[in-house]
């Protein structure tokens, strides 16, 4: 077996530079103003930015092992078990539903600003049911299961998420008349915003991005979406524009007063990459075997995490309720407090 050359192919596959590195040699530079030679042209950025990343934090000794092993083993876990699911998913919910749409829009300006408008409230969709339904929530928590923020997170997922966003996308997509080339242009362009706003501190300090913090969503605004604290969860679902989540209550600014702490509410065990990627199953599955009757093992899977049949609910929305309660009464000792929030054992996994 060539080592070298099998170490160069997963380095040239992990920075996508392989098309690139093609149309060098070709010298066929038309191919950039095709949707797939523009996203062969963007396709090394994140990695190039993640690898910065990494090395301006050793070099200012602001880097922590716990920061990015376990979304960097998760990556390679996902690149061997995941790497054809999206394109068969995407295919089959553009051969199934394509057909019902009543109108198309394409490639054209008003299309592309109409169909991220739709594609926004896809992934809205998506993302809040990722939140509020236990058992989708077990496929989204290995996501937010890292405790520091930096590019590796956006490559932290269970392998099966892909699969359940690219349905709930593509299909309302479809439906709402927007074409697959048009789709597949919003899904390079926003499959990019979203790895590019898992930016982290260590080389953008705020993540505002001065007078854009205002229009779109900013990595500064996907930091508190990855919060545990109770008052910033469960919001910030759109990815790029936050239209969605202002017409639905659930946008949210980061406050000067009250620090980001990432990760979920439990305890995950550092370093553990099996805890990340099946803790939240393991505890589901207890729950459900532990829950009187049917009914009550259905509404585990359903209901949103922290809820439970005998109505001790500890779910985000009653947290912040309580917390509501807290500060009108004025017996809010403090901004840290805001991170303190029921948490079930993490699993011995």
């Amino acid at each position: 077996m060539d080592i070298l050359g099998w170490i160069r192919d997963q380095l040239t596959g992990f920075f996508g530079l392989g098309p690139l590195l093609e149309m060098f040699a070709s010298g066929n530079y038309q191919r950039l103003l095709t949707v797939d030679g523009f996203a062969n042209l963007i396709a090394p950025v994140i990695p190039l930015l993640l690898v910065f990343e990494l090395a301006r934090g050793v070099v200012l000794r602001r880097i922590k092992r716990e920061d990015y092993q376990v979304p960097l083993l998760l990556m390679v876990l996902n690149r061997f078990i995941g790497a054809f699911l999206t394109i068969a998913m995407v295919g089959f919910c553009i051969g199934l539903f394509n057909r019902f749409a009543p109108f198309q829009v394409g490639l054209t300006w008003y299309g592309l600003l109409y169909g991220y408008v739709v594609w926004e409230l896809a992934h809205f969709v998506y993302h809040y049911l990722a939140h509020k339904v236990r058992l989708l929530w077990c496929l989204h928590a290995t996501h937010h299961a890292p405790v520091a923020m930096n590019l590796s997170v956006g490559y932290a997922h269970f392998f099966l998420e892909g699969a359940y966003a690219d349905f709930v996308r593509t299909s309302i997509c479809m439906l709402l008349g927007v074409s697959p080339p048009l789709l597949v242009l919003i899904m390079i362009i926003d499959g990019f915003w979203g790895s590019f706003i898992h930016l982290g501190e260590n080389v953008l300090s705020k993540g505002k991005l001065g007078v854009f913090y205002r229009v779109v969503l900013t990595p500064s605004h996907h930091r508190v979406h990855h919060a545990r604290n109770v008052l910033y969860m469960d919001t910030n679902f759109c990815n790029l524009l936050p239209i969605w989540d202002r017409i639905f209550g659930t946008y949210m600014e980061v406050h000067k007063d009250i620090h980001v702490e990432y990760g979920i509410t439990r305890p995950v065990k550092p370093y553990s990459v099996l805890d990340a990627y099946l803790g939240e199953f393991w505890l589901l599955g207890r729950d459900v075997w532990r829950a009187p009757g049917t009914r009550n093992k259905l509404l585990y899977l359903l209901m949103p995490p922290g809820w439970s049949h005998d109505g001790n609910h500890h779910t985000a929305k009653v947290a912040k309720e309580e917390l509501r309660k807290q500060q009108i009464s004025g017996t809010h000792a403090g901004a840290g407090i805001l991170t303190t929030m029921y948490s079930p054992k993490s699993p011995e996994a």
